[in-house]
């Protein structure tokens, strides 16, 4: 039997993180979401800062894409091969909460794995990230209109 796997996708500012560490608490298993990023970047050798930026945002449109691989694989499609490798292993290891990075497309065959994907309105959402990340220049929702739309170009070309 495979291990019982719960991935959670979430729009940002929703509170997936939070739900997640909870789950798992409750459940008495491990959360796995910055612990990801900490292995790539072990494994990579490349900073978490980057790997944080580079693992939610696709690059540019079509033709950018294309150009963009020319000369072969970019540097953000070593970090999903990576990505990929390493969320499988945690999987395999036993049973877990997965907090974004794709987990749900990467454990999509996986027989015991339920996919959650947390949501909520604007006002609920742009309310939260002024609390957890602090007033920024930009409005708060057009910073989520923009992590939103980034995020899911990111899943929609590796998914």
């Amino acid at each position: 039997m495979k291990n019982r796997i719960i991935t959670i996708s979430r729009e940002f500012g929703s509170g997936g993180r939070t739900i997640g560490k909870k789950v798992a608490e409750e459940l008495g298993i491990p959360c796995y979401d910055n612990e990801i990023i900490q292995k790539i970047a072990k494994e990579s050798g490349f900073d978490e800062q980057y790997i944080k930026e580079a693992g939610e945002y696709a690059s540019g449109g079509f033709f950018s894409t294309l150009a963009n691989r020319a000369f072969g694989p970019t540097n953000g499609d070593y970090l999903w091969e990576m990505q990929y490798k390493i969320i499988t292993q945690l999987a395999q290891q036993g049973p877990c909460v997965i907090v974004g990075r794709c987990a749900d497309y990467i454990l999509r065959d996986t027989a015991d794995c339920l996919k959650v994907f947390i949501h909520a309105d604007m006002n609920f959402r742009a309310e939260r990230i002024v609390k957890v990340y602090g007033e920024r220049e930009v409005s708060a929702e057009h910073r989520l209109k923009e992590k939103d739309k980034r995020r899911a170009a990111y899943h929609r070309f590796y998914t």
